[in-house]
């Protein structure tokens, strides 16, 4: 799909459509209805438009926000990226972390704090921290989401966590014993730089590691999602559901 415009073109709908009739708990209903609120939230997506702004012709923006948050609440979106996801070249994986702008209107949710929410304080102020893991082509496996202020090195596990991976490649803020450790237990190659204040001397294959680039192209294509880029829900199971929705078209590409 081209980040230019908002729409699903009939090759994708034709990919897509067969898996949404295998989600659970997911009510498809009429076809061309269902892809018509698929298309309203690309286009909230793509455009990071209050929802309110949603044009007539791509529903009731209400209905269509409601549907949406079901869809999220029922995990509806990880498994549509689980599911396609399932190509992945696991020779090499990819990790890192990047803090996103958190907008004024995701602060506020009632039920829940905002450490609950996956919202801090960090350099950048109010913001997210999306802690992503891509194959060895830059295309998204999972994400976790953090406050801003949170290390890097500790969603590296979880991240990891059933990814049969032969390789990771993390910067040096993933630097740490427990997760050498762990690779090793999991037989998995560490290409990770040391930190200058290491006091053993550990070696890092840095021509291997020079494809680590591929995570921060991930950022560079999501982050082309205004509303991506800028954090606007106030759930983070919200947000993570547009996160999803734009990694599904980036392997639909």
């Amino acid at each position: 799909m081209s980040i230019e415009r908002a729409t699903i073109s009939d090759e994708e709908w034709a990919l897509i459509n067969p898996v949404l009739l295998t989600l659970p708990k997911i009510q498809v209903g009429n076809l061309d209805k269902c892809r018509t609120f698929i298309s309203a939230v690309l286009w909230i997506l793509r455009g990071g438009m209050e929802w309110r702004m949603l044009p007539p012709e791509q529903g009731k923006w209400n209905s269509v926000f409601k549907r949406y948050s079901r869809w999220c609440a029922h995990g509806a979106w990880d498994l549509l990226l689980k599911t396609f996801s399932q190509q992945a070249d696991l020779q090499d994986v990819s990790i890192d972390g990047t803090v996103n702008r958190a907008h004024a209107c995701a602060a506020g949710y009632k039920k829940n704090s905002a450490d609950e929410e996956a919202l801090g304080r960090s350099k950048g102020g109010f913001s997210c921290k999306v802690h992503a893991i891509c194959d060895a082509h830059g295309l998204p496996l999972n994400f976790i989401l953090t406050g801003g202020q949170t290390a890097e090195c500790t969603q590296a596990i979880p991240l990891l966590t059933g990814v049969g991976a032969a390789a990771v490649l993390a910067d040096k803020a993933y630097d740490t014993n427990e997760l050498r450790e762990w690779l090793k237990v999991h037989r998995i190659k560490a290409v990770i730089p040391p930190k200058s204040n290491r006091k053993d001397d550990i070696s890092c294959d840095f021509w291997h590691y020079k494809e680590r680039h591929t995570v921060e192209c991930l950022f560079g294509k999501l982050k082309y999602y205004r509303r991506i880029s800028t954090r606007y829900e106030k759930k983070a199971i919200n947000y993570k559901g547009m996160l999803c929705l734009a990694s599904v078209f980036l392997w639909l590409r």
